[in-house]
């Protein structure tokens, strides 16, 4: 008997743990946090894609044909030991970190950009929203009604 209710201890406290999660997982935040990380990821294939099959061919093409991933410093050859053990090379491929870099920068601009015609389009919406202010010579005119009123109710 002493088992079972320890099982349905068990069970009401998975119950509420569930019910925690499910209260966690289905607030605005949450949600909002997962669509932006999945257009997020879309967003960057499309831009690698604009980085490595538009803009780097036509860098490539003003550079004289320079590739950046193939730029690396072999710190040491790959050779073959007198015992026959195989030593492979030793480079750092700063070519990479370069193609790396200005992938990064040409995503940083874009984001920004994006974001920029974001907040453009929410001014002009709060711009329609707000209502114009009133001219100075109508708040005057709205000043003096009011105290006129104020003076024939006393």
């Amino acid at each position: 008997m002493k088992t079972n209710a320890m099982a349905k201890g068990a069970g009401e406290k998975a119950g509420r743990f569930l019910d925690e999660f499910k209260k966690f997982a289905m607030r605005g935040n949450v949600i909002d946090m997962a669509v932006g990380v999945v257009i997020g990821g879309a967003f960057g294939k499309i831009v690698t894609s604009l980085v490595n099959d538009v803009i780097m061919p036509l860098i490539g093409l003003v550079s004289g044909g320079l590739d950046f991933t193939s730029w690396r410093w072999v710190i040491r050859e790959a050779h073959t030991t007198e015992s026959g053990k195989q030593i492979a090379e030793a480079s750092l491929n700063y070519g990479n970190f370069i193609q790396t870099a200005v992938d990064f920068t040409i995503i940083a601009f874009s984001i920004f950009i994006v974001i920029k015609l974001i907040n453009n389009f929410k001014k002009k919406e709060e711009a329609k929203a707000a209502p114009a202010p009133k001219p100075a010579d109508v708040a005057l005119l709205e000043e003096i009604r009011d105290l006129l009123k104020e003076q024939n109710g006393k």
